[in-house]
């Protein structure tokens, strides 16, 4: 959802990112196996195709992610799905950028991983409705954690970029919207139809 070019964040800011980011990408690769690897790089390619049309906001940038829906499908495999897309259109495009590539993933990667991973409980149990509201609500949690993430990143790099945190925080709550949507409907589709997509096994209908 944001890509925070170099030259941008601090070095402690940048480590850390980047800390985080190989941990979270060894317990992704340790999670993908062959079987998943098809779906894994399918998502990856949405989120690469997705996230190309961004809007500048301030030292960062939004545009449509879909880290809910990725976490929800591929769970920790999401990780290093995110890691690819990020890399090919830093590499390829120039967005981002290849110092603050550790912080960049874990700002829209670990939010929806993290979101996903509480909500799957729920998610086994739910049925029509309720599988399209936990979707939605995975979706925005994702959002507004990224959210939270990059202006965590932004104000413990510099207090010049507290001025701009207001308005990024407002420009992202749309996309919240758009994503709970699109999200809680892609996943309520899936639970119906095709639930082992989602890691569930089908229920009978009317099973609670």
């Amino acid at each position: 959802m944001a890509h925070i070019p170099d030259g941008v964040l601090s070095a402690p800011v940048l480590i850390g990112g980047a800390v985080l980011a190989v941990g979270g990408l060894t317990l992704g690769l340790r999670r993908l196996d062959e079987s998943e690897i098809p779906k894994t790089a399918i998502l990856a390619s949405t989120f690469f195709v997705a996230s190309l049309v961004a809007v500048p906001v301030g030292p960062s940038s939004v545009h449509l992610l879909l880290s809910g829906l990725m976490g929800l499908v591929l769970g920790l495999r999401a990780i290093p799905a995110v890691f690819v897309g990020l890399l090919l259109q830093a590499v390829l495009f120039g967005f981002g950028g290849l110092t603050s590539l550790g912080v960049d993933l874990v700002n829209i990667a670990f939010p929806g991983v993290a979101a996903a991973l509480l909500a799957r409980p729920l998610l086994a149990r739910a049925q029509g409705f309720g599988a399209a509201a936990i979707g939605a609500g995975v979706a925005a949690f994702s959002v507004l954690g990224t959210t939270a993430c990059v202006s965590a990143a932004l104000a413990l790099s510099s207090a010049d970029y507290l001025p701009s945190l207001r308005v990024i925080a407002l420009t992202y709550i749309p996309l919240a919207l758009v994503e709970a949507v699109i999200t809680g409907f892609v996943i309520a589709y899936l639970k119906r139809v095709k639930p082992e997509s989602l890691g569930l096994t089908a229920q009978p209908e009317g099973a609670a």
